[in-house]
């Protein structure tokens, strides 16, 4: 697929989005026919599309017959990638949570507080929903931010999420912080507890919301600039990769059908009809490879969770086979 047909598919659903309602949703199927062509809705000619035995072989396993998959993939070392609907947008969900982690890292970097900071968990308040722009939340126990850290990514909890996300200065801070990162395909929205109380609002699996989303390889890039230390001193992504290493979440997605030597840092997502995980595994080799899965439809969640353990089994067994450098391995989905 050429760059600049990706990009005027990339323009049309990002125009589409704000053109019906719900306001920031859009028909996938009918921007795929209008700037692209039906065929190119789902991956079927796979060698004409995907130049590479490992891309084709991900093309497969992310079939999006019952509802849209998007992965991105890089080697850390050769920084080779492929990319099956890498660049369309896909709900963050829990998945945002490591970059509110890097923007509040950033600030401990900067002496705006440390890890021993303390700050309010931040409770949901039951109401109705959309009746309000922000859920109501009310504070709970103080903790330290090393603490509320680890909570939320190690067992991806939201209301220590939100106490960092309102510390850094909410979700225009993140942003913010992204951009200045190179990471430009992200947007955060809403504080994580709005988008829990208003969640089904679209279904991801046949329309685009571009509010709280990203695209796949926009994820795969933050991790690898995470891991890579172009973000963050290596004291400050050590407290994000440890955490991420300790995840007690997704045992069914990314690290289910791994080796144990993979040494997973990952990071879940689920929300309505969508599930998704994030994260950077090591070959027998060594070699780090960063992944980004969102996968939406598929029926019920534990079919979503076998479709990711599935991609990055396929993922990890394709880059395993290879050792060279090639231009046909960069954007194998182009």
């Amino acid at each position: 697929m050429k760059r600049g047909l990706i990009g005027r598919l990339t323009a049309a659903l990002a125009l589409g989005a704000a053109s019906i309602a719900p306001a920031h949703a859009q028909s996938v199927e009918s921007h795929f026919d209008n700037v692209l062509g039906s065929e190119l809705r789902a991956p079927r000619d796979l060698t004409a599309r995907y130049d590479t035995p490992l891309a084709q072989r991900v093309a497969m396993l992310a079939a999006g017959d019952q509802g849209r998959i998007g992965v991105a993939a890089i080697d850390l070392t050769s920084g080779q990638m492929i990319s099956i609907l890498g660049d369309q947008r896909f709900p963050m969900a829990s998945t945002s949570k490591i970059a509110i982690a890097a923007t509040f890292m950033e600030g401990v970097e900067q002496g705006r507080w440390t890890l021993s900071s303390e700050f309010p968990l931040l409770i949901p308040v039951q109401s109705p929903r959309f009746s309000s722009a922000r859920a109501p939340v009310r504070p709970g126990s103080y903790m330290t931010a090393y603490d509320l850290i680890d909570l939320m990514i190690t067992r991806s909890s939201n209301p220590a999420t939100d106490a960092l996300l309102a510390a850094v200065g909410g979700p225009a801070a993140v942003n913010d912080w992204a951009r200045r990162n190179g990471i430009t395909d992200f947007t955060l929205t809403r504080d994580i507890a709005t988008l829990v109380r208003d969640d089904g609002e679209v279904d991801p699996a046949n329309r685009i919301d571009i509010r709280d989303s990203a695209t796949p390889m926009a994820m795969a890039q933050l991790l690898a600039g995470l891991h890579q230390g172009r973000f963050l001193s290596a004291r400050s992504r050590q407290v994000i990769l440890d955490a991420m290493e300790r995840c007690k979440t997704g045992t069914r997605r990314i690290p289910a059908l791994l080796p144990l030597t993979a040494r997973v840092q990952h990071k879940t997502g689920s929300l309505n009809n969508t599930s998704s995980d994030i994260g950077i595994f090591r070959l027998a080799d060594g070699r780090p490879i960063a992944v980004a899965i969102y996968v939406t439809g598929q029926g019920t969640r534990l079919n979503r969770e076998r479709r990711i353990a599935e991609i990055a089994r396929g993922i990890y067994d394709g880059y395993s086979t290879f050792s060279g450098t090639g231009a046909a391995w960069v954007r194998a989905s182009q």
